[in-house]
């Protein structure tokens, strides 16, 4: 048996810019999460993914992602989606950190 639709935001990346953007309820494009369309019907949810994923020249890997309501919107439930709404990182992780401060020979 099928469990319980959760509800979802439709997310993407910018084709362009490769900005993080989510899907608004009057069909644009937000890089805010918390101006996304929160979608609690699972058809409906489905409906607004196909939208979304027919717009090859302005955007890239849309999906549905987890979502609830929050006092300013909807927010992201899984650490992942958290992650993406901070946007991307543009600092060294790991061995790129301690090549980065050992100086080049």
């Amino acid at each position: 048996m099928k469990g319980r639709f959760s509800p979802k935001v439709v997310t993407a990346n910018d084709l362009r810019l490769g900005d993080v953007i989510y899907l608004t309820a009057d069909d644009r494009w937000s890089r805010h999460h918390n101006e996304a369309e929160l979608i609690e019907d699972e058809a409906h949810a489905q409906l607004r993914l196909l939208f979304a994923s027919a717009q090859k020249l302005s955007v890239v890997g849309a999906y549905l992602a987890d979502a609830k309501q929050g006092p300013n919107g909807p927010e992201p439930t899984h650490f992942r989606e958290e992650f993406r709404t901070r946007g991307p990182s543009n600092y060294f992780h790991g061995k790129q950190s301690d090549d980065a401060t050992q100086p080049r020979t």
